[in-house]
């Protein structure tokens, strides 16, 4: 613990940061991107992005450096685009909250970040727009610019709660899970173990069930990666949230219902794997059962058509 700290849900190594950024005074450098968080020596700094060239003028302390870049790191996400029946819908992020922390995961399962990212707690403050879409019609995210590490892709959703928007909602209702994608089979090993239906998608559809009601929601989606998740606290979450209207006349229940945070705890199957990903022959998906009742988990995943382009 002395070693490490957190800043909003990251979880930082001192030492690694230090040797990264603190190093020259008066210098300009680059630098890999693994810089926001460490969970241990297992080296999430295999990424190769190279940041944008920083001129320090003096050397500053670490949170404020911290707090001044927000770059992006390849093999990481966003999502950025909503897809309604293979299409992808208005420009990135316009029905999409946009977050403030770049395209950096989420670790600490306990924090409200994890509703919908950090800095996408209301979508006012956005400037996201919410979209109409039809109960029964398929729908989906697009991705910036894939699913970058092995882990299962999730999506839950929140009616608003009377007397609010879309926009006005902060995700602290209750919420029900209408999607998972996670393994091609359970019985499909590859060389480094599973092979996952999510392995670099850049999009995904699904049915947004016919018996929605009517109404507004959120529409979450959560991508896990787990290539450190048999650390502690180094299972990152991909988190983002669509703002949708639902027409129709559908009458379901929904059910079962969770709240974000306490969907999960940091020490569950599937948020804490029991050894390194690639030795797994199996694979526990945390969360609820799916709604409606008799949803299946899916082994493969839908993209966007061909001839269709994200954003």
């Amino acid at each position: 613990m002395g070693s490490n700290f957190y800043i909003g849900s990251f979880r930082v190594c001192k030492t690694q940061i230090s040797r990264l950024f603190l190093q020259s005074r008066l210098s300009t450098r680059k630098a890999s991107g693994g810089y926001k968080r460490s969970c241990s020596s297992l080296a999430t700094y295999h990424h190769s992005a190279s940041m944008n060239v920083i001129k320090m003028k003096k050397l500053l302390s670490l949170p404020t450096l911290l707090a001044t870049i927000t770059v992006p790191v390849l093999a990481h996400w966003n999502y950025d685009t909503l897809i309604v029946n293979d299409t992808p819908i208005g420009s990135p992020y316009q029905y999409i909250r946009r977050t403030n922390n770049s395209n950096s995961p989420l670790v600490l399962v306990n924090s409200t970040d994890m509703r919908c990212n950090s800095g996408a707690s209301s979508g006012i403050t956005t400037n996201t727009s919410t979209y109409h879409v039809a109960a029964g019609s398929e729908v989906g995210f697009g991705i910036a610019s894939t699913f970058g590490h092995p882990g299962p892709q999730q999506v839950y959703l929140s009616p608003v709660p009377a007397g609010l928007t879309a926009a006005d909602y902060d995700g602290s209702g209750e919420w029900v899970k209408i999607y998972a994608a996670t393994t091609q089979a359970n019985t499909t090993l590859g060389p480094q173990g599973l092979v996952w239906a999510t392995h670099n998608v850049h999009s995904f559809r699904f049915t947004l069930p016919a018996e929605t009601p009517a109404g507004e929601y959120l529409l979450r989606a959560e991508g896990l990666a787990l290539h450190a998740a048999h650390k502690l606290d180094c299972a990152q979450f991909y988190v983002g949230c669509a703002q949708i209207r639902v027409t129709g006349d559908g009458k379901g229940v929904l059910g079962p219902l969770v709240r974000i945070p306490g969907v999960y705890n940091d020490t569950e199957p599937g948020v804490l794997i029991p050894e390194f990903w690639s030795y797994m022959t199996n694979y526990t998906l945390p969360g609820p059962e799916l709604w409606p009742e008799g949803m299946e988990v899916q082994h493969m995943v839908k993209q966007l058509s061909s001839n269709q382009n994200k954003g």
